[in-house]
């Protein structure tokens, strides 16, 4: 496929995460600096890290997402050269600019792995390749952010795949009675007020549970820190799960839609946590994997990329809202409460 453009590159922006122990803790210290979190809850996270050597998933299904859209773009174009650059650990995205730069990249797309908008997941991510532009002065390259894909087809039908795949692990005795949980990663109720995050997420899992048939499920938060005084998304996967027990449930699917790669948070949060309440209040559970490289949702990256370079192409979105904005207002997504008029 070949159609005039201006781009040169792809970037993929991610998170990161520690790859071994010894690099948690400094992990841990540039995702809370500035947030006066104490250092018993950082050594209490760092635990969690630790259960499982020190290595987060996050980086290799990085690599296997960069390695799955490098082949769809070969095949079917437009084929750019993909860089990728992390928030918090390595490749950091100064690094990543600067060898850009340095191979004579001057303008590219950018892929952030965050399908919601909310200051964590959108504009924390503008501000940190902003930043590292500066670092690098004027001949860094220009950067243009591919919008939210909360309510793509392509994201909702790979999330839709994975869900079902996890109701048909179950012994089929148990799958009509089984209940559906979707998570994502709460967030302080100021930052939620100011942005769009619950709005979609809520709409995501309408959408899914749309598509599989399914009329009953809840959306449950997790992962939530800081103090413990001020109010963030809820209900708490855990008490969702006391609280479906409660009426009777034996069998649950959670689905953390709010990811759309394992983090430590699904591991620990819901692979470990979860699971072991689980089984302490004597019900079954399966975990609907992330999209991760489902082949849906690499395709539906190809198609962001295109309607962005190719003007004319419709911006596919389902549901109730519409395809969102490419371009972020500078008052998109504050950490504050009030939303900008």
């Amino acid at each position: 496929m070949n159609i005039a453009h201006d781009y040169d590159a792809i970037l993929v922006v991610s998170f990161g995460g520690p790859e071994r122990d010894e690099d948690v803790m400094p992990f841990l210290e540039n995702v809370t600096r500035g947030r006066n979190i104490p250092r018993e809850r950082l050594l209490e996270v760092a635990g969690h890290y630790r259960h499982f050597g020190g290595r987060s998933p996050i980086n290799d299904q990085c690599r296997t997402l960069i390695g799955a859209l490098e082949a769809e773009l070969r095949e079917h174009g437009p084929y750019l050269p993909i860089y990728w650059g992390n928030r918090n650990w390595h490749p950091f995205l100064t690094d990543t600019l600067r060898k850009m730069k340095d191979d004579g990249i001057k303008r590219a797309l950018a892929f952030v792995t965050s399908a919601y908008s909310s200051y964590s997941g959108c504009r924390q991510y503008r501000e940190n390749l902003k930043a590292a532009q500066e670092t690098l002065g004027g001949e860094a390259p220009a950067v243009d952010k591919l919008r939210v894909f909360y309510n793509h087809p392509g994201f909702i039908a790979a999330c839709a795949e994975r869900v079902q795949e996890a109701f048909d692990r179950l012994p089929p005795g148990e799958r009509a009675a089984a209940r559906l949980v979707f998570t994502a990663h709460s967030i302080p109720m100021s930052m939620a007020a100011g942005c769009d995050y619950q709005k979609q997420l809520e709409e995501a899992c309408r959408l899914v549970a749309e598509t599989l048939g399914i009329a009953g499920y809840r959306l449950a938060y997790q992962s939530r820190s800081g103090s413990p005084s001020q109010p963030w998304l809820e209900p708490d996967v855990l008490d969702c799960l006391r609280q479906l027990r409660g009426e009777g449930a034996e069998t649950v699917v959670i689905s953390p839609i709010g990811f759309v790669s394992d983090h430590m948070e699904v591991l620990y949060d819901l692979d470990t946590e979860a699971r072991d309440l689980v089984s302490e209040l004597g019900m079954r559970m399966e975990r609907a994997e992330t999209v991760g490289s489902h082949p849906k949702f690499v395709s539906m990256i190809r198609e962001l990329i295109l309607e962005r370079i190719d003007g004319s192409l419709p911006k596919r979105a389902i549901g109730r809202f519409g395809p969102y904005h490419d371009v972020c207002p500078e008052t998109c997504c504050p950490t504050g409460a009030r939303r900008p008029a």
